[in-house]
């Protein structure tokens, strides 16, 4: 049997539609609850941009500071749980044969060229067919000069999105508007600094950014908002394309294989306990994981933590706008995680303090609140849940500090001095508190 520092230790993969893509895995992490060796199972998914080995390699370094946290015996409450680890891989590097979407084109310096939007166009080429993907690459060079042919591209890289992104995800602008008015607005510069400054190891988790052009320094996320004119507007289109693309990927993994996965698992052992970790977009899968198809009563996890969530900050929300709830307000509302749920947000978190603000653009949003708590888009690792009737404020504590979870308790956890950068998981206090919340149940 594979083990994670001393944790027994199982996978499953997924392909993009949820299936499952090897019966024979899941069957086993089945037989092996079923077998009563556990008590308590760690069901943790990778966000974006992860291939299997980087995942792999993101578990082994998480449940590592869990041991020691475990071997520590800091949280009362877990010292004689068996505990295991089944870890999701799921489809979410987009362009595996490269360093992922071109938002690293997004830098101070940095030229954009026909022959880059070109080149990333040709990435979108299993979506959208060879007659469209040869058009989008005549207009790729026109567009700087055509309006028409502004018009015509945005209509191809449309057919791309998901139909189901409006809402806190999207403004209906990036549906509806006029192409060359889309990239007018995509076309303007956005960027102001976070908070606990520009962080480190954002631009190649979650695909927002690892290099410049040819000739042009590095920009990584921090590059989205600075990146202007029409080449650089259509540049950002490619990448919220992705974006959107890998979002509801997520969301589809979640909804159709994970959840029926954490079914199977309960009903072969129903006194298991279901401690679900989402990381990124790994945030919004475990999230659809515990929300459960509709018609299907919810599987109700025991804990649900959410580390740098790579989704809207209303998702959980109630009225966030008049008579609009978030995607996932019932996994809240109706209680379906049984224990708490924790947040960790932190404006070191670039992904989410930068991909919100390019959004807002479209939605005629301007100022220097655009992605923070009170801005319409604002990513929930950058903020946590806002608008959450009953979303407890906290800090990441060190490990040994004493946390108040409650069972159905949310807790946003500030964690400005300790996560600094997208995929700067990986730490004893993040452990501590997810322990701390394993204890509650």
């Amino acid at each position: 049997m594979a083990e994670l520092s001393g944790f027994p230790y199982f996978e499953v993969q997924l392909t993009k539609d949820g299936a499952v893509n090897d019966p024979a895995e899941a069957q086993k992490v089945v037989d092996f609850a079923g077998g009563g060796g556990v008590s308590d199972l760690f069901v943790i998914s990778h966000g974006w941009n992860n291939d299997m080995d980087e995942a792999r390699s993101l578990y082994a370094d998480f449940f590592a500071r869990v041991r020691e946290e475990v071997d520590a015996a800091r949280v009362a409450g877990v010292a004689g749980r068996q505990l295991a680890v089944l870890g999701i891989l799921w489809p979410s590097k987009k362009f595996a044969e490269k360093d992922l979407i071109p938002s690293g084109a997004a830098s101070v310096g940095g030229l954009v060229t026909t022959g880059d939007l070109q080149e990333e166009i040709d990435r979108f080429g299993d979506d959208l067919g060879p007659e469209a993907l040869a058009r989008a690459k005549v207009l790729a060079a026109k567009v700087e000069d055509s309006p028409a042919a502004q018009d015509e591209l945005v209509t191809l890289l449309r057919s791309l999105l998901p139909q189901s992104i409006e809402g806190e995800e999207a403004p209906k602008e990036l549906l509806t508007l006029p192409g060359r008015n889309a990239l007018a607005e995509l076309s303007k510069p956005v960027f102001t600094p976070p908070a606990g400054g520009l962080g480190g190891g954002v631009g190649g988790a979650a695909g927002l950014g690892t290099g410049g052009p040819k000739g042009g320094p590095s920009g990584g996320a921090a590059g989205l908002g600075l990146l202007s004119g029409i080449k650089g507007a259509v540049y950002k289109l490619l990448n919220l394309t992705t974006f959107y693309q890998m979002k509801e990927r997520a969301g589809t993994v979640g909804l159709n294989g994970v959840s029926t996965l954490l079914r199977q698992l309960r009903a072969t052992q129903p006194d298991l306990k279901l401690h679900l970790i989402g990381h990124s977009f790994g945030g919004r899968l475990v999230a659809a994981a515990a929300l459960g198809p509709d018609g299907q009563s919810p599987v109700r996890p025991d804990t649900l933590t959410v580390l740098q969530g790579a989704f809207s900050h209303y998702g959980f929300a109630e009225a966030y706008r008049p008579g609009e709830n978030g995607f996932f307000r019932r996994v809240v509302s109706e209680s379906r995680v049984a224990g708490p749920i924790l947040i960790s947000c932190t404006h070191n978190d670039l992904v989410n303090g930068k991909a919100y603000p390019i959004v807002s653009q479209l939605a005629h949003q301007a100022g220097a609140a655009l992605g923070d708590k009170d801005s319409l888009y604002g990513g929930l690792g950058a903020n946590g849940a806002q608008k959450t009737p009953g979303a407890q404020e906290g800090t990441l504590l060190p490990p040994g500090g004493a946390y108040q979870f409650a069972k159905g308790g949310l807790y946003n956890l500030n964690a400005d001095a300790v996560i600094q950068g997208h995929s700067d998981i990986c730490k004893n206090e993040v452990a501590h508190a997810l322990l701390t919340a394993v204890a509650t149940t």
